[in-house]
């Protein structure tokens, strides 16, 4: 059985792996919370979402005060994801909540998405340097820019609602997603807006969705407040500090490591999901000896 100190520390080791790579936190403490602490799947994804929308919201305030944030499409955003959570949450709690498959299909979902988090974040230098010949300069006046973005915004608010929708869906499912493929999305679809207003925006909305998503979960008895509270004591500090040593570290060759790691977790997942024991195996049984004792 564990206890405090192993929550902490895998609180600490998320937390500082974030701090030095920034790679989510969700991609990283659901996994290891599943395989290493033996907590259960919808537990592990419940917690974990409140979990990044709490670590989530520090990072939106600064994002905010700097006004990298890009309104109109963390709304457009919203607009699909959140009813899409609402969505998916009561599809599992009245369709699959009581089945025996239900474990199965969060853990495979959640190798599906461990698996193209990983092959994101080994592969991000290229991808990144693909996008990049797609991207122009940008001028200095803000407003300018702005302006202009909102009514890109707006032009592809259909788009960016279906993005919301999958994120959504996957997210609820998951835990995982809600920020390397938001990103991902939005430079596809705003290949000019500076990287630091991508980042802004889907931090922001990455806390809305995870909010609403965990708060779900919160409904169906899938968070375990204590182990949270243990969580968000080890990540917080060593979020902080994997801050400010991170120039130091060898962040290109750590984000390897993870990308690797977290690949082979989601196939591990998808080949051997967690499977539910049968509740009711054992009732035949139990039948039996009650009518042998009346009879006898």
């Amino acid at each position: 059985m564990f206890g405090p100190l192993e929550f902490i520390l895998a609180g600490v080791l998320v937390g500082f792996c974030v701090g030095i790579t920034g790679v989510g936190g969700g991609s990283l403490m659901t996994p290891i919370l599943i395989t290493l602490l033996r907590v259960e799947p919808h537990i592990a994804i419940g917690t974990d979402l409140l979990y990044a929308a709490i670590s989530k919201f520090c990072g939106s305030l600064v994002h905010a005060k700097k006004m990298n944030i890009v309104w109109p499409i963390v709304i457009w955003l919203a607009v699909g994801s959140i009813p899409a959570s609402f969505a998916t949450h009561w599809v599992l709690d009245n369709f699959l909540s009581q089945s025996t498959h239900y474990k199965s299909v969060l853990t495979m979902v959640l190798g599906f998405m461990l698996t193209l988090t990983g092959a994101s974040i080994v592969f991000r230098a290229q991808v990144e340097k693909f996008f990049n010949k797609y991207r122009k300069q940008e001028s200095t006046d803000l407003t300018f820019d702005m302006e202009k973005v909102k009514q890109q915004a707006k032009d592809k608010r259909f788009y960016i609602i279906f993005m919301g929708i999958v994120l959504g869906i996957f997210v609820t499912l998951s835990s995982v997603g809600a920020g390397a493929f938001g990103i991902m999305a939005l430079i596809l679809m705003f290949p000019n807006l500076p990287m630091i207003r991508i980042i802004g925006s889907d931090v922001v909305h990455a806390v809305l969705l995870t909010l609403v998503a965990g708060l779900g979960h919160m409904s169906s008895g899938n968070v375990d407040f204590t182990l949270l509270g243990w969580l968000l004591c080890g990540s917080i500090p060593a979020i902080v500090i994997g801050t400010l040593i991170s120039s130091r570290m060898p962040e290109k060759f750590i984000r390897k490591v993870l990308g690797i790691t977290l690949f082979c977790l989601g196939i591990n997942f998808i080949v051997n999901p967690v499977k539910s024991k049968p509740v009711k195996a054992a009732e035949p049984v139990a039948t039996m000896q009650v009518e042998k004792a009346q009879s006898i």
